[in-house]
């Protein structure tokens, strides 16, 4: 009987080391300084660009399959606003979760044309397009809204860690082989990274893509507001 307490604290312990330490090892590493750059007229709402260095980060190019084996680019996102994962589809863990999440927020803007979804696999020997195909009928009927991307695996992490700031890295000594940050990015419509501030004036950068019985609002509650608020933005 006196197990479980134990059993229930290595589950608490793999779960902080899989979301919260690659975000405290990656700040490190970037040593980043990340600021809010806004320019808003008074009694209006917008979001912070994510300004790192002196910059407003924008996503970076990429070229990668999504499960149709069409390629897919950074250019196919422009004029829409649009959601980054990643991912991978034999996750044990957090991306189960995920999925939900972002499936919930495909249903609330499918109908809006300027949309769309672009999960990235940091399993791609695995998640093949024909794997990804058969997983994504789990989530959409068609890809035109939301794409399930793989390609080299070097290109795929550099676009995770150092492209995106989103932690991810092959670790055999965890469940399912991988770990990696559970965040949502939200990008406009001209392929800047967005986001609303915290409570002290600072930008969030990301949404937790998992969900978080202690928080006040739910990460993807949130998007569900700052989605609406880019798309309405030129």
């Amino acid at each position: 009987m006196k197990k479980y307490p134990y059993l229930a604290l290595s589950i608490l312990i793999i779960l902080f080391s899989i979301i919260f330490i690659p975000k405290i090892i990656n700040k490190i590493r970037l040593n980043d300084t990340v600021t809010s750059i806004r320019s808003v007229k008074p009694g209006l709402r917008t979001l912070s660009y994510i300004n790192i260095n002196g910059q407003n980060r924008k996503i970076p190019k990429f070229i990668l399959l999504n499960q149709d084996s069409l390629f897919i680019s950074e250019t196919d996102y422009l004029g829409k606003v649009f959601l980054a994962e990643f991912f991978f589809s034999r996750c044990p863990t957090i991306c189960p979760i995920m999925n939900k999440n972002m499936k919930e927020l495909y249903d609330f803007y499918k109908d809006e044309e300027k949309f769309a979804i672009a999960s990235f696999t940091i399993d791609p020997e695995h998640d093949t397009p024909r794997v990804l195909k058969l997983f994504s009928e789990n989530y959409i009927e068609n890809s035109l809204k939301w794409n399930f991307l793989t390609g080299p695996k070097s290109q795929i992490f550099s676009l995770a860690n150092n492209g995106f700031n989103i932690f991810a890295a092959a670790n055999p000594n965890i469940i399912g082989g991988f770990e990696h940050q559970g965040y949502f990015a939200l990008i406009d419509k001209n392929g800047y990274l967005r986001s609303r501030d915290d409570k002290f004036g600072n930008p969030i950068v990301y949404y937790l893509g998992i969900d978080d019985n202690n928080a006040p609002i739910q990460g993807i509650e949130m998007l569900k507001e700052d989605i609406s608020l880019l798309l309405k933005e030129k």
